[in-house]
């Protein structure tokens, strides 16, 4: 079978990259956009950055910023409405995962108004078009959704998350400033870079995993793991690691798929609102010793790129828990608890079922089953 790599026509890197959007814009004949950015980007003037260029530009938009930290389905049809109104041929996403995951539905529907249910989306969607041309923003460290073909909407009234991957919803242009990303407060920071760790381990161990894809996720390992300390302290270097470091997770990860540790993050979310980064960061060590006799030689080569020293001259069960430790650390350097508090014993069922039908889940290098899934989550109680 071959192996498919999808990456964005164009992206932009580095400081001061956001002032390419309008020569971007120009260059694809866009005529009109509907930018897409949380409430809380808006009020902080974060989102400002990159509309003030409009301004100045005199390219005309239309803001949507109904969109909650676990996006909704409301939050899509929101925004569809939204696009529709304002006649718009275009959608800047402005912020993470969040603001991405909802302009990458609303441009799928925009284009195929045949998946107007946002549940239709779910899994592999047979989209026939392209999404509505995306310009995406990142102003968080972690979700690369920027340069994947993943989105993640949450059905509130079915508890639950679902998990769509379509090729037709990447975005052409992807805007990675640092600038962008310096007024994250320090709880985001370790939460968005330690889902970026998440992505660039499970991406590395995964069942579809290969050596182009390894080559990305052993890199993305290496700058994460000597940056996302220097990121929360707000430091330039830091900042600019994270920057990139998510990124080429995102190369990665979008091409062969995750986990359970994400499975698992997405239905703690679902049911309990946690964000998602704190979700995947709980799960990862826990998840890692789980899968640890499916990764062959992998761990040592995980704890060489967290830094860890004399991994040559371990033994297979010494690497292994070398390179969980270093992840748990960096976990609790940063700050992300090791507990979730709002979990119950009642609720361990859904939240397995859940996990398991979640579309991360047979990516998994271990195959699992709901129980295993009840007990890894009891490890957080």
């Amino acid at each position: 079978m071959a192996n498919r790599i999808m990456l964005n026509q164009t992206s932009y890197h580095g400081v001061g990259a956001i002032n390419e959007i309008m020569n971007e814009v120009n260059a694809a004949g866009l005529k009109k956009a509907l930018v897409c950015s949380d409430p809380d980007l808006v009020k902080f003037g974060v989102s400002a950055k990159v509309t003030d260029l409009l301004d100045k530009a005199g390219f005309p938009y239309e803001l949507y910023s109904n969109i909650k930290p676990n996006p909704t389905i409301e939050n899509v049809k929101g925004g569809v409405e939204a696009f529709k109104k304002a006649g718009a041929d275009c959608i800047i996403a402005i912020g993470g995962g969040s603001s991405m995951d909802t302009a990458k539905a609303i441009g799928i529907i925009a284009t195929n108004p045949e998946f107007a249910d946002v549940r239709s989306l779910e899994g592999v969607a047979p989209t026939k078009k392209a999404c509505a041309p995306i310009i995406a923003v990142a102003t968080t460290a972690g979700t690369a959704a920027e340069v994947t073909i993943n989105y993640v909407i949450t059905d509130v009234e079915k508890k639950r998350k679902f998990v769509c991957v379509d090729p037709h919803d990447m975005p052409i242009v992807a805007i990675v400033d640092p600038d962008m990303m310096s007024s994250m407060p320090k709880g985001l920071t370790a939460s968005t870079g330690m889902d970026a760790l998440t992505h660039a381990i499970e991406g590395y161990t995964t069942k579809a995993a290969w050596e182009m894809t390894d080559m990305f996720h052993i890199k993305a390992i290496e700058i994460i793991g000597k940056s996302l300390r220097g990121a929360v302290a707000n430091t330039k270097e830091g900042r600019e690691g994270m920057a990139l470091g998510q990124y080429i997770a995102g190369m990665g990860f979008s091409n062969v798929g995750l986990g359970i540790a994400h499975s698992m993050a997405h239905t703690l979310g679902a049911v309990y609102d946690t964000p998602h980064g704190v979700a995947c960061a709980m799960m990862l060590p826990i998840v890692m010793e789980y899968n640890q006799e499916c990764t062959g030689e992998k761990y040592r080569e995980i704890a060489r790129a967290m830094g860890v020293k004399g991994v040559d001259d371990m033994s297979q069960a010494e690497y292994r828990k070398a390179a969980i430790d270093a992840v748990r650390q960096l976990s609790i350097d940063v700050g992300i608890p090791t507990k979730l508090e709002k979990l119950k014993e009642e609720d361990l069922q859904f939240l397995a079922d859940s996990a398991y039908a979640d579309a991360c889940r047979p990516g998994n290098p271990k195959d699992t089953n709901v129980e295993d899934l009840k007990d890894l989550f009891r490890k957080l109680m």
